[in-house]
């Protein structure tokens, strides 16, 4: 299994590489995440500039794909071309966004009538597009998620992981990257966080 960590210029590092970074860990049981990007290189909002691994087309392909953010999001949002190059599909792949990665899946009309989580500085914008706006940092509504707030992509990638892979691999991943002597209460906070933002409106 394939996932997209979609990166336009202007992102932000810790959406992408936590969630990647965390995903990859289940490289050995099939799930693989590539940073996907729109041009070859893009730079983030501090000025780290890095080569995509995949191109914009592999969105097509990627069984998940998961949309970052960013300083220029409003202005990929206002880019018909750029917008065009990401045909996702929601029936046959898990979609999520983190901060104002929303504004980008509500453009593409994938959040029609769904609650999303995004930042504090995103909000005003993502709440223009007619999108209830959750004060909580995950929210997943069938294969649909969204995340809010720096650190919430580690909730997104234990959704992906439990949506793939199961439990128990999302549990081992947690527990190894937490913080010495908190590893079982940052497994269950994750855990907590994704099982709530999937049963929130049940």
């Amino acid at each position: 299994m394939q996932v997209a960590v979609v990166t336009f210029d202007g992102f932000n590092e810790l959406d992408s590489f936590i969630a990647s970074a965390l995903i990859n860990r289940c490289r050995r049981d099939g799930l693989e995440a590539f940073i996907t990007t729109p041009t070859p290189v893009v730079t983030s909002m501090n000025g780290v500039e890095v080569t995509g691994q995949r191109p914009m087309e592999f969105v097509t392909e990627a069984d998940v794909v998961l949309i970052g953010s960013g300083v220029k999001t409003r202005d990929v949002v206002a880019d018909d071309r750029l917008i065009s190059r990401l045909p996702l599909d929601p029936a046959r792949q898990l979609i999520g966004a983190q901060c104002s990665g929303a504004l980008v899946l509500a453009r593409l009309g994938l959040l029609d009538g769904m609650p999303a989580c995004t930042d504090m500085t995103s909000r005003p914008f993502v709440e223009a597009c007619d999108v209830t706006v959750l004060d909580a940092p995950f929210h997943a509504e069938g294969n649909i998620a969204t995340a809010g707030g720096c650190l919430a992509s580690q909730y997104l990638a234990t959704w992906v992981i439990t949506r793939t892979l199961g439990e128990d691999p999302a549990r081992d991943v947690i527990g190894y990257v937490a913080p010495v002597g908190e590893n079982q209460e940052t497994v269950e906070r994750a855990l907590r966080a994704v099982r709530a933002g999937e049963a929130a409106l049940r």
